[in-house]
């Protein structure tokens, strides 16, 4: 908040002519005294000139986020849309995508699943992509692999159910337990087991590590929702409304 007022402040001070800001170049250390003295009292005196640079601040801030984001899904749009890996659920002809970049061992993942869920079966006209997103340690780790290895021998109808499973999982994800939660959804348990650590398994991962990277995530879960980024949980009456505001676009 500290840096926000400054920034804020140097903003509001900068909104000068050139002619003035050559002068407050050339003030001499007393004069700056004096100057400074009086940007002082008149903040002191009028509070709210303050407020208002940092709301004309944040909302340019905003602004240049959500350009920023554009420009970045944009060039990222094949990667994100069309890797021919990921899973595709929902609709796949709906006329809203929402790509999640997720981590099973993230509780905020886990809270919004079931709403992201909701928001899918209740509206029927959505498409929905996961991006396996590991960033949280091995068992992160593990668990994505475990969830494309399923995606990749057994198909997506398997793979949602796993991810599911995952979802509520709240113990280490040992291959015992991985084991036995396979054979639970009437998997081949070892060719699933063995797949974790394929070369397409992992590249999988690695690719969607480097788009991560590319598109500025660093926490999951993250969104892309028709051409916007939401940056972390959103509860499901909000992301409703950010695919209706799409929608209305």
């Amino acid at each position: 908040m500290k840096r926000l007022m400054l920034s804020a402040t140097l903003a509001a001070l900068t909104v000068v002519t050139p002619a003035f800001a050559t002068d407050l170049i050339d003030l001499t250390d007393t004069e700056r005294d004096v100057f400074r003295a009086e940007v002082r009292a008149y903040l002191l005196e009028n509070p709210e000139v303050l407020m208002e640079a940092i709301a004309v601040l944040e909302e340019r801030q905003a602004s240049e986020a959500v350009s920023n984001d554009a420009a970045m899904l944009l060039q990222n749009n094949d990667a994100i849309y069309n890797d021919g890996v990921s899973y595709v659920g929902g609709n796949p002809d709906g006329d809203i995508t929402i790509v999640e970049f997720t981590d099973y061992r993230c509780g905020y993942c886990k809270k919004a699943h079931p709403e992201i869920n909701e928001l899918v079966t209740s509206d029927g006209n959505i498409r929905l992509i996961y991006k396996e997103f590991p960033i949280l340690g091995p068992d992160s780790l593990t668990t994505a692999q475990f969830a494309m290895a399923t995606l990749l021998v057994s198909g997506p109808k398997a793979y949602k159910e796993i991810n599911d499973a995952l979802m509520v999982m709240r113990g280490a994800p040992s291959p015992e337990i991985l084991s036995e939660l396979a054979a639970e959804h009437g998997l081949d348990v070892d060719a699933v087991m063995g797949e974790m650590e394929s070369e397409e398994v992992m590249q999988v991962i690695q690719a969607n590590r480097a788009l991560g990277q590319a598109l500025n995530i660093s926490g999951t879960p993250t969104f892309i929702v028709g051409d916007q980024m939401v940056r972390g949980y959103l509860p499901l009456e909000n992301m409703r409304a950010v695919v209706e505001d799409i929608r209305s676009e």
